[in-house]
């Protein structure tokens, strides 16, 4: 896709946000303004809970899952962790789990995020989404569907997410939230070695051909794939990916956003609150800098800011494609222990940044 086309089309997707909702559209022409004086953009990953109806191969979150003993979000918390991000100029939630669809109480937890101050994405494996979901969720201010797909061959997929009947269920769920008006990605798990197939240059076609982005993912050596570092991309994989999303409708999270790059967006553009009220610096560095029951949001940015590998300038994906970073911190710190492990156990004095956080933009 020419990067006219691409312009083309976040300059509808602007028009479209500024009509629908202006609040959230003042917030984001923003961003660069707040990252320029060292503040966050962060999108909130927001691990509201981790029940779900499938056991993928990939799956990051299986160290989290079926700790009861720890204190989890209710709707208030919910409602007080929103007022937080508004606070902060934060404009963007994504709504995940486990799978967000069998969440009892979506509705409820939908508004009280507060649609109207946030552009919500949902996660989703589309095993529930038909037409009638699509539509509801239209109406209670859900804005986006992420919709996880693993294979242009649906064998590959419902033996990939252990679903047989998920592929069809995924096609079903695209065509239900384009019919009910919700914008919708693809997002897709990209191994080093899948990224060079003939296989995933055929996906990348075919649902771009539906009109649709494909969002990249580079496997991660966490979750059900600790340890598996065979996955991992290096950089030439990522000079790669960076040609192929000159000819597609296609990135990743390394990918410049609304004009602006970032690197890595690990506190910067994201974190992920768990179920638990941890914060993460991203959905796959399971280190918390802080939890949201305990202190303030804005208290728990800056302690992440305050790490150099957050708080400055970063040109890769440290937990997908750094090997140092993945032993150093990841193998010798995290693996092993219970999740998510406190900063101060991961990141010592000599990890501090020196400087204070500035793109130069």
């Amino acid at each position: 896709m020419l990067d006219q086309d691409k312009k083309h089309l976040e300059g509808d997707k602007r028009r479209k946000l500024q009509h629908e909702k202006p609040y959230v559209y003042d917030k984001i022409m923003k961003f660069e303004e707040k990252l320029k004086r060292g503040e966050s953009i962060a999108i909130i990953q927001f691990q509201y809970n981790y029940a779900c109806n499938f056991l993928c191969d990939h799956c990051s979150i299986k160290g989290f899952q079926g700790k009861q003993d720890k204190p989890s979000f209710t709707i208030e918390d919910v409602r007080n962790l929103s007022r937080q991000a508004d606070e902060l100029g934060l404009g963007r939630f994504v709504i995940t789990g486990g799978e967000p669809l069998v969440f009892k109480d979506f509705d409820a937890l939908v508004e009280a995020i507060d649609p109207q101050k946030f552009y919500i994405n949902c996660d989703t494996n589309g095993w529930f989404l038909d037409d009638a979901k699509a539509r509801h969720l239209k109406a209670i201010g859900v804005d986006r569907i992420q919709l996880s797909i693993d294979s242009l061959d649906a064998e590959a997929h419902d033996a990939f997410r252990k679903a047989p009947g998920s592929y069809d269920r995924a096609i079903r769920a695209i065509e239900a939230s384009q019919k009910a008006g919700l914008d919708i990605f693809i997002q897709t798990v990209v191994t080093k070695q899948r990224l060079h197939s003939e296989e995933f240059v055929r996906f990348v076609e075919y649902f771009n051909g539906w009109g649709l982005n494909v969002f990249v993912t580079y496997a991660k050596p966490v979750g059900a794939w600790e340890g598996n570092t065979d996955v991992i991309v290096d950089r030439d994989d990522m000079d790669y990916m960076r040609e192929l999303e000159k000819k597609y409708n296609l990135c990743t999270h390394l990918s410049p956003a609304y004009g602006i790059d970032m690197g890595c967006i690990a506190v910067k553009g994201m974190i992920s609150v768990t179920q638990y009220g941890d914060v993460l610096p991203c959905p796959y560095m399971h280190t918390s800098i802080g939890n949201v029951f305990q202190e303030p949001l804005k208290e728990i940015i800056q302690r992440g800011f305050d790490i150099k590998y957050f708080g400055e300038y970063q040109d890769t994906c440290l937990i997908a494609e750094d090997k140092d970073f993945i032993v150093n911190y990841i193998e010798n710190r995290i693996y092993g222990k219970p999740l998510p492990v406190p900063c101060a156990e991961v990141f010592t004095e000599a990890d501090r940044t020196q400087r204070k956080f500035n793109l130069d933009l």
